[in-house]
């Protein structure tokens, strides 16, 4: 794949990292409107750079566009490069509301081309061990899915990009929140209700810094979140529970400690239930992971995981969250 990337933040930087380090990929050129950000990553990553978004995506030497801008450019330049006939890997989440979300996806359908959305959580090592365990049966039917997501900001948090509306789109349910909704989708399919609060208690933000959330499928399954940027040690934790047992995801590496996956399989008499446990010490692989998979994708003419359709719904859950939030009542998805 020929890749140009823009936006060279933190995320722009390590998708470019992944991109270098594949024998049958090549990054050409990278854009930001800092030209000495673009300028750095190109220097250290062998590329062109470009302050000028317009001039990366119209290019006809890109199999690739990987976009990872603030949330307020990821829909208008995505479709731009969809609708130049390349392919597109937008960094979550699909722009700051479902029309957004919904341009993206239809833009893609049109082209023929594939949109894949950076729901990296999927390929961490352990939600794909136990992704791998749910489909194969071991927990039985499953009945329910619960998800704590946090860390605690830094100072100066409130001043950020992510706690303007005009600019992100929500706070911390769109930011990392929606992570936790795509693999409850990932999980349990379809959602048709969708409750919650979405508040601000600390930052003093005109967005949300904790939300909690209860979602419902047709079938009677519930799946509960709680996403806080007041969560002062960083904590991921994802339990599935099913008729015979239960899968718990713990960590994500890094400060949210390493990926453990326990597997809990419930005894016929009852009593405390036999566990198998699965650790993955080693370094996060998911961005590689996901690189793959769409690469993949491509090659094979296929839809990748996590597609603008996908993108969309969980866009669609999460605005039903602040629907919620802002009526008193249950929201229709």
């Amino acid at each position: 794949m020929r890749v140009g990337i823009v936006g060279c933040g933190f995320v722009g930087r390590r998708r470019a990292a992944i991109v270098r380090q594949m024998p049958t990929d090549e990054l050409l050129i990278v854009a930001d409107v800092d030209e000495a950000r673009a300028r750095a990553i190109a220097a250290e990553m062998g590329c062109l750079a470009t302050t000028d978004w317009r001039e990366l995506v119209s290019r006809d030497d890109l199999d690739v566009v990987i976009v990872s801008t603030t949330n307020d450019w990821l829909a208008r330049i995505t479709v731009a490069a969809l609708q130049g006939g390349k392919h597109v890997l937008c960094e979550k989440p699909p722009g700051r509301n479902p029309d957004e979300a919904q341009q993206m996806m239809e833009a893609a359908q049109a082209s023929g081309t594939k949109l894949k959305i950076g729901f990296n959580h999927r390929h961490h090592a352990a939600v794909w061990k136990g992704k791998e365990l749910f489909d194969q049966g071991r927990i039985g039917e499953p009945l329910f899915i619960r998800c704590r997501y946090g860390h605690g900001g830094r100072p100066g948090y409130d001043q950020e990009w992510r706690a303007d509306p005009e600019v992100s789109g929500g706070g911390e349910l769109l930011d990392q929140g929606i992570h936790v909704v795509d693999l409850f989708r990932w999980f349990l399919g379809e959602f048709q209700e969708a409750v919650g609060y979405a508040d601000t208690w600390y930052w003093k933000t005109p967005v949300d810094d904790n939300a909690f959330a209860l979602f419902r499928t047709a079938g009677g399954k519930v799946a509960s979140l709680h996403a806080s940027w007041t969560q002062w040690k960083n904590l991921f934790s994802f339990e599935v529970f099913g008729r015979d047992g239960y899968l718990t995801v713990e960590g994500l590496g890094g400060s949210y400690g390493p990926e453990r996956l326990t597997w809990g399989r419930r005894r016929p008499q009852s009593g405390p239930p036999d566990e198998e446990r699965f650790e993955f010490p080693g370094p996060d692989t998911s961005w590689e992971a996901e690189w793959r998979e769409f690469v993949s994708a491509i090659q094979e003419n296929r839809e990748p995981l996590a597609n603008g359709y996908d993108g969309w719904q969980a866009m669609r859950m999460v605005y039903g969250v602040y629907e919620s939030a802002r009526t008193g009542r249950a929201a229709r998805l």
